[in-house]
């Protein structure tokens, strides 16, 4: 049993959209299920960061260092005070340097000297732990000095190489940093279950939509539909329900086409056996009459009886070969045939039958060929141009007509008669069914089956001069297809 091959192709674009709305509900529905608990835990994470000692040092780093800054600032500038108090209240005992001695004196006093300046702080000794205070008197520098308790230099170094890591830390943004690499992490994770849910939602909705498509391809009438059940959860019960209400349909509908079938072949057959009986009841009758006389000749009774039964067997036989016609499926031996000289060679035989109409022949120029069985395409026209001629009647018209369209021969039959009724329409080629007083109801249908055989069809246009119109549709022959010839 043929499965849904194109499940999408099968429900085209509306069809496609319908089942896609499934799996971008499942979608929304993730969406809708994560970016709010992900926006909770940024901000939470966030939060937390904030208050975290590990990334919070560097603000308290900062302060301590602003401090200690500040409290060795006024603590130089508490020692400079007192220096300089003790300094002028003779409380401390300068170290002299005269002018004689500049030679020998310390670089820094030298340079105190050079400066011209009246008085100069510097810090001196080990890491910076003396205060010297430098006075000049006349000629004379006077140098006062002492003990800090802290090394300044050391300090300052200690204040600086804090500041220094601070400001590093501060290029460096840790804090950022791990924020960013948080987010980046936490959307990479949302990525990844985007496109899982994708997956599982396209896994999801394919079964529904191959379901859908097998649905589609069984309403179209296509009883051979199914859709492949491998899934044991409900949507795979749902497939394994619709295969088996397919081929119960499918079984269904064969039983109906046979009975159908037989139905037709039955009344066809009734429709015989009754034909037959009323053929062969004037058949007795007569045959009985002549046996009655037949010792009374009389010549003329004779020949009238003759003929009746002449004509009531021709009836039959007539009635017989149609049956066996449309019963029977004929040898097709398709081959190239020339539908102008066809269509020429049909009008001129029934010329001599109904010579009260008028026929009419436009061919093709270009000498188109069909791919068919002659003795089929006799058949064919014949059917349509003796149907066309009664219809017409007499001082009727008739047009035939040749022309090529999508690579296919198309035959045209038209007549001035009073056209088609829509309930010869609607059943139109169906056997057993005549509009006409001497029909069996068989033609139209055989010469369609010829059609069909062949490879073409017959189809109602609208006509030309006011009454029917059939359009035979056959294949166009190629150059290496075998040409006919007549075979009487």
């Amino acid at each position: 049993m043929a499965a849904s091959a194109q499940p999408a192709a099968a429900l085209g674009p509306a069809g496609a959209t319908r089942v896609n709305r499934l799996r971008n509900r499942l979608i929304l529905v993730f969406l809708a299920a994560t970016l709010a608990p992900l926006g909770a835990t940024i901000w939470v994470t966030t939060t937390l960061l904030k208050w975290n000692p590990n990334y919070s040092a560097v603000g308290q780093l900062d302060a301590q260092a602003g401090s200690l800054r500040s409290t060795g600032r006024e603590l130089y500038q508490r020692a400079r005070a007192d220096l300089k108090q003790q300094a002028e209240a003779g409380q401390l005992a300068p170290v002299k340097f005269t002018e004689a001695g500049r030679t020998a004196w310390p670089a820094a006093v030298r340079e105190f000297a050079d400066s011209g300046a009246a008085e100069k702080f510097a810090t001196s000794g080990h890491e910076g732990d003396r205060l010297d205070y430098l006075v000049r008197r006349n000629a004379e520098v006077w140098l006062y000095s002492t003990t800090l308790g802290v090394g300044m230099d050391r300090l300052e170094r200690q204040i600086r190489d804090a500041g220094a890591l601070s400001n590093l830390v501060k290029e460096r943004d840790l804090q950022r940093g791990f924020l960013l690499t948080y987010i980046l992490l936490a959307a990479l994770f949302w990525l990844v279950s985007l496109a899982v849910l994708v997956f599982l939602a396209h896994r999801i909705s394919q079964p529904i939509q191959s379901l859908t498509a097998g649905l589609t391809q069984l309403a179209g009438g296509d009883l051979n539909a199914r859709v492949p059940a491998s899934r044991d959860d409900e949507v795979g019960l749902a497939i394994q329900a619709f295969n088996g209400m397919a081929a119960r349909l499918q079984a269904t509908t064969e039983r109906l086409v046979t009975m159908r079938q037989l139905e037709g072949v039955q009344l066809l057959a009734r429709k015989m056996a009754h034909e037959v009986k009323n053929s062969l009841t004037p058949i007795r009758l007569t045959v009985e009459e002549m046996l009655a006389r037949h010792s009374e000749p009389d010549r003329g009774f004779m020949e009238q009886a003759s003929q009746i039964v002449v004509d009531e067997i021709e009836t039959l036989e007539r009635r017989v070969r149609a049956f066996s016609q449309y019963a029977a499926e004929p040898p097709v031996r398709p081959g190239a045939v020339d539908v102008n000289g066809l269509l020429q060679e049909r009008v001129a035989f029934l010329k001599a039958a109904h010579p009260e109409v008028t026929y009419e022949c436009r061919l093709s120029e270009a000498s188109p060929r069909a791919y068919a069985d002659q003795d089929l395409a006799k058949g064919i026209l014949t059917n349509l141009l003796e149907n066309a001629a009664e219809a017409a009647g007499e001082g009727g018209k008739i047009l035939g007509s040749i022309s090529v369209e999508d690579a296919r021969v198309a035959i045209e039959v038209h007549d001035s008669g009073p056209g088609l009724s829509q309930q010869a329409r609607e059943s139109l080629f169906q056997p057993t069914i005549s509009f006409k007083k001497r029909g069996m109801g068989l033609g139209l249908s055989i010469a369609r089956r010829s059609a069909l055989l062949s490879g073409g069809d017959i189809v109602v246009v609208k006509g030309e001069m006011g009454g029917a119109a059939f359009r035979v549709l056959l294949p166009v022959a190629t150059d290496g297809d075998e040409t006919h010839t007549d075979r009487g």
